[in-house]
């Protein structure tokens, strides 16, 4: 059972400590890259801010962009602005998101994201949340996988590996979670057909590898190839 109200207050506790951390950088330090190939940290705070106003568009029923033209358009036209107008966007999208987000409303209701693809209203502060918390550890000021809560990255696992489930592009994969907090949980994902490949290894490398921000190097596979993974 989601539980949106926990969910928004984690967003905003989430969004106080990128907005900190962001406070401590110049504009130096945002125009160099991110870790995100391709992209400064600019662009990363580029696109939290217009993913934020994005989402508003998602709870009262309007496409979430208008196109991923105009998607990437808006990031590259605001990366090379300065910290300050950057970290006023932020916090002012960022507010926008959550005043919406506490009207009441149908939490249950079916809401449509890009590309198509549909959800439960209930779930988009935990969207926002992944947003917020993954992009902060790509901004690499000293936030690492490792930071991020236990129950967020169980719950992040839980939904990359539904977001797997049945992609021809990913082989039938077992995971099991080692270490004290989640150790000998296991999740099931990737095509349905085939011997699965087990990968193990703690909580943040599981996450790590299966987001695309860590290689697999921390994982154990009895031997076998770690299988590359899609693109998220």
């Amino acid at each position: 059972m989601i539980d949106h109200v926990h969910d928004l207050d984690a967003v905003r506790e989430a969004t106080d400590r990128l907005l900190s951390a962001i406070g401590e950088l110049d504009n130096a330090a945002v125009a160099e890259p991110s870790r995100l190939p391709g992209w400064s940290r600019g662009h990363l705070l580029a696109h939290l801010a217009r993913n934020a106003d994005a989402l508003v568009n998602v709870l009262e029923g309007r496409p979430m962009y208008v196109s991923g033209e105009a998607r990437e358009a808006d990031i590259e036209r605001d990366a090379p602005r300065p910290l300050t107008v950057q970290l006023a966007d932020l916090r002012d999208s960022s507010a926008r998101f959550l005043r919406t987000a506490d009207v009441p409303a149908d939490w249950s209701r079916t809401i449509e994201m890009r590309n198509g693809v549909t959800d439960s209203a209930a779930r988009v502060p935990f969207r926002r949340l992944v947003e917020v918390e993954l992009h902060h550890v790509d901004l690499g000021t000293g936030y690492e996988l490792t930071d991020l809560s236990d129950e967020f990255v169980a719950r992040e696992i839980d939904f990359l590996t539904e977001r797997f489930t049945g992609n021809p592009g990913v082989p039938a994969l077992r995971l099991e979670a080692t270490g004290k907090k989640h150790g000998g949980r296991q999740w099931s994902t990737g095509r349905p057909e085939g011997e699965p490949v087990s990968v193990s290894g703690p909580t943040a490398a599981l996450m790590g590898w299966l987001a695309g921000r860590c290689d697999g190097s921390d994982l154990e596979t009895g031997g076998a190839p770690l299988p590359a993974l899609p693109p998220l």
